[in-house]
């Protein structure tokens, strides 16, 4: 199966049918509409290829069809964690009162473009996958909650969700919302607490969303990758499904390449391909590596000779203590400086908590500030053992995951580039700390209260 770039400066022509023909095994699934016209998709493309809604109501006493292919074709969530999806969809349709479904289409993550990637070139599919989820867990209500900082991204949803309207496609109308654009406010209980009224930033759980979510009802909050492949598994089958991917990992997946790759961009490849190939899909190295970033800001660093045979599956990866996360693989050169990049990281981690407890409002600076000292200054006779005790500390002690996450992309820093860090402990730090760095890292300082709203 090949995987196509859809970067905005590297479209390549793909290998996949011009006849119009359903996705198949041997060639892109969720982006094979523009494949195949060389445009994104309005509702006209879109119902010429995939034809109406599949709606099918469960009935009493009865589980979702939907869900039980979705059960079937071993769905799991895009949007970092990977959860099976019909645990998710059956635990709200379980719940009790009317549910509510949310599309997460934050993307937070800076070094992931790919949900921005589908709902341009294929929105309906995102919209379908929010409609199909409404019908099977019983909902009401239905959310999209997108960036406020992409404009044109919100204008042409809007547009999309007029055009569905106008045509009466979907059962049940789909509210478009612009939230605040910061690194936790796609957590999912952020989204719950913006939509309930409040600030977009995390809630301490419990309860989770599907047992009290919006207006505290069973809440269904599912990353628009996820809902798009639930469209497709509702109308061809879990069979189908299955027919890319591995049996452990089905079906495929969008990945973010990025760094030193010789086409970065976003690709669709098949569930447990080995990181390599997936780099490969991206025209391969351009030069040696000598790591690999996986899942992005939140992620793990590999060393390279680790990371590139290793399937790219939540299990493979689990055993090298990292994950898929936002489907993000960066490619380090062996020019770049591993310490270096990861201190412009916990710096901007450090700005972009959401300042509610200590690990985030204390913890996290001094990480930042002590990894800092390692990669561009000298640090203190007693600083790196003072730095692995407090990256130790940040882990399992926060309002929200935002600590977790970047305690285990420290902590991997530390393992990965161990030499690097006695290099810079006895020598100071190398001359490629100087050097243009490869993570693109937003600057700004940390958010006011009034910019949660």
């Amino acid at each position: 199966m090949t995987a196509e770039s859809v970067h905005e400066s590297t479209r390549p022509m793909p290998a996949v049918p011009a006849d119009g023909s359903a996705p198949g095994p041997h060639g892109t699934r969720l982006l094979s509409g523009w494949f195949t016209t060389g445009r994104a998709a309005d509702l006209t493309d879109h119902l010429d290829r995939y034809g109406p809604l599949p709606l099918d109501r469960a009935r009493r006493g009865h589980a979702s069809p939907l869900i039980n292919a979705v059960e079937e074709a071993g769905l799991t969530g895009r949007g970092g964690a990977a959860f099976p999806t019909a645990r998710k969809l059956q635990a709200v349709a379980d719940g009790r009162g009317a549910a509510v479904v949310v599309a997460n289409a934050m993307e937070s993550e800076p070094a992931s473009a790919k949900d921005a990637t589908l709902l341009e070139l294929a929105p309906h599919l995102v919209l379908d996958g929010i409609a199909l989820a409404a019908r099977a867990v019983g909902a009401r209500e239905a959310h999209l909650c997108v960036a406020r900082t992409r404009q044109h991204q919100v204008h042409e949803l809007h547009a999309a969700l007029a055009e569905r309207e106008r045509r009466r496609v979907d059962p049940l109308p789909v509210r478009l919302h612009e939230l605040p654009h910061h690194y936790v406010s796609s957590e999912e209980s952020a989204l719950v607490r913006w939509l309930n009224g409040g600030d977009a930033r995390p809630l301490s759980t419990p309860p989770r969303p599907f047992e009290k979510g919006v207006g505290k009802r069973p809440t269904l909050i599912d990353n628009v990758e996820t809902l798009a492949h639930l469209a497709l598994i509702a109308r061809y089958g879990p069979a189908w499904y299955r027919e890319a991917g591995t049996p452990d990992a089905p079906g495929t997946t969008l990945v973010t390449l990025g760094g030193a790759v010789r086409h970065p961009g976003v690709y669709e490849a098949p569930m447990g391909a080995p990181i390599g190939r997936l780099l490969a899909h991206g025209g391969g190295p351009s030069e040696p590596l000598s790591a690999v970033l996986v899942g992005g800001f939140f992620g793990s660093w590999l060393p390279a000779e680790q990371a590139l045979p290793t399937p790219f599956t939540k299990q493979d990866l689990a055993a090298l203590g990292a994950g898929p996360g936002a489907g993000v693989l960066v490619a380090l050169p062996q020019r770049a400086c591993g310490l270096a990049e990861t201190a412009s990281v916990l710096a901007f981690l450090a700005r972009n908590g959401a300042q509610q407890c200590g690990p985030c409002r204390f913890g996290l600076p001094a990480v930042a500030e002590d990894f800092a000292a390692l990669a561009f200054g000298r640090l203190d006779p007693d600083g790196l053992r003072r730095l692995e005790r407090r990256v130790g500390l940040l882990a399992g002690r926060g309002a929200c995951r935002h600590p977790d996450g970047a305690s285990r992309f420290a902590a991997t820093a530390l393992r990965t580039f161990a030499a690097d860090v006695e290099r810079h402990l006895h020598h100071g730090p190398c001359p490629a700390v100087h050097h243009e760095p490869v993570l693109h890292v937003p600057t700004g300082s940390v958010p006011g209260p009034d910019e949660w709203r």
